[in-house]
């Protein structure tokens, strides 16, 4: 049986081609400038959420208002049709 490889503790930035550690400051920072420059682009609507259907009802509303109300965005998902 093989194993699988040990969960990464320390995300990680693409530089170039190459992958390198980084503090999660920075990597939170590049993912919410690749966000922006996707909704400065191409608008909110460019941008989608998939929320739980087992979330509770508040996590699935809050999730649709932060999309609707800050990203722009009616693309929202929570697979609430089980």
């Amino acid at each position: 049986m093989q194993h699988a490889m040990p969960r990464l503790t320390t995300p990680l930035v693409r530089d170039g081609d190459a992958l390198r550690a980084a503090s999660w400051d920075e990597a939170l920072d590049r993912a919410a400038a690749g966000f922006r420059r996707t909704i400065d682009a191409h608008g909110g609507g460019a941008v989608g959420c998939f929320s739980c259907s087992k979330a509770s009802n508040e996590v699935n509303y809050l999730a649709q208002k932060f999309m609707r109300a800050t990203v722009g965005s009616n693309h929202v998902d929570s697979c609430n049709r089980t």
